[in-house]
């Protein structure tokens, strides 16, 4: 008996949105009487981070400091339409929506300014610290704050803005199959070292190493927590977690989390990731969507690494101590 070290490798290919019925995404933005910004969207946080992000791209979009944004989701009864969060598509298409949206609001915005200072507003920029200045003259100024009290109790405007992301309609060929399902892919490939108990089948993973490319960062350390969370997810698919052990029947299912076996901090080794970053043309300032492939290449990266240290080919999940064991048992036999 032995432990046994082996390293394995996969590679994923993920792409963005999809192309049914369009696949759109909705947004609102207003100002409020103080300078600060509303983004409205239906798109629903799930916890990674989506209100950062869109708040970042609202600003940026804006011009204006990123503590002045506040985004309004969950509300699809209120809210602007939002095909839902899935598919690794909200930063990409909300994104876009919010972009196209906040830019409107940005003109009426400039327009507004520009009467305060009776200049035109094709010269008036934004600083993205909370003051409107004419190009190339930075004391000729109005702060946001003002230029939105004007607007609302002087000029009797709304500085507002709408947008909607929708994918072009892209036919299939009938000969060939070609279209364009999606918008843009992102890619990933993870290597991973394992440690094998040959007497008892336990699987420790040693470390996990991947690199993505996802387009533009947004925000990098949503990323990073993305990745790693990913990482963790993949090894509890992949040596422990499922609602079906003897699948297809269904004994001895997992009735709580005491059953349903998911790794622990203990568990959990160091993660190394590296992100490469190439925008796309068709994301908001260039991002790609890179929630759910984080979980998707360290599963057969941890399952080959498995075999490559046992030198068997196992092709289910999750990998358990028995599953090991019996393949050891089968390799033995035929050997034999």
């Amino acid at each position: 008996m032995a432990k046994l070290r082996g390293t394995g490798m996969a590679a994923v290919n993920y792409p963005t949105g999809m192309h049914l019925g369009g696949d759109p995404t909705q947004a609102l933005v207003h100002a409020t009487t103080t300078g600060n910004f509303v983004v409205t969207l239906s798109s629903v946080d799930l916890g990674q981070g989506l209100k950062t992000v869109l708040a970042q791209i609202a600003a940026e979009a804006l011009g204006v400091p990123f503590e002045t944004v506040l985004v309004d989701t969950g509300d699809t009864d209120t809210g602007p339409h939002c095909t839902g969060t899935f598919a690794s598509r909200t930063t990409h298409r909300a994104g876009n929506a919010v972009v196209m949206a906040a830019r409107e609001a940005r003109k009426v915005l400039l327009e507004v300014a520009a009467e305060e200072l009776e200049v035109n507003a094709d010269d008036l920029v934004t600083d993205g610290e909370g003051s409107i200045h004419l190009a190339g003259a930075p004391e000729m100024k109005i702060s946001v704050t003002d230029a939105a009290l004007a607007a609302h109790f002087v000029q009797g405007k709304t500085v507002s803005g709408r947008g909607v992301y929708l994918k072009p309609m892209s036919p299939m060929d009938p000969e060939t199959g070609e279209c364009d399902p999606d918008s843009t892919h992102a890619h990933a490939c993870t290597v991973v070292e394992v440690e094998v108990d040959t007497e008892t089948g336990a699987v420790a993973v040693l470390s996990i190493k991947s690199a993505y490319e996802i387009g533009q960062q947004v925000n990098p350390a949503l990323v990073r927590g993305q990745i790693v969370g990913g990482a963790w997810m993949g090894m509890g698919h992949a040596l422990s977690e499922t609602t079906a052990p003897y699948y297809p029947a269904i004994d001895h299912a997992p009735r709580d989390f005491l059953g349903y076996v998911m790794p622990g901090a203990a568990e959990m080794p160091e993660v190394e990731c590296v992100v490469l970053e190439h925008p796309t043309e068709t994301g908001p300032f260039g991002a790609k969507g890179i929630g759910e492939m984080v979980a998707n290449s360290p599963i057969p990266a941890v399952v080959n690494a498995i075999n490559n240290a046992l030198g068997v080919r196992i092709t289910e999940i999750p990998v358990t101590p028995e599953v090991i064991l019996r393949a050891l048992d089968e390799k033995a036999a035929s050997a034999a």
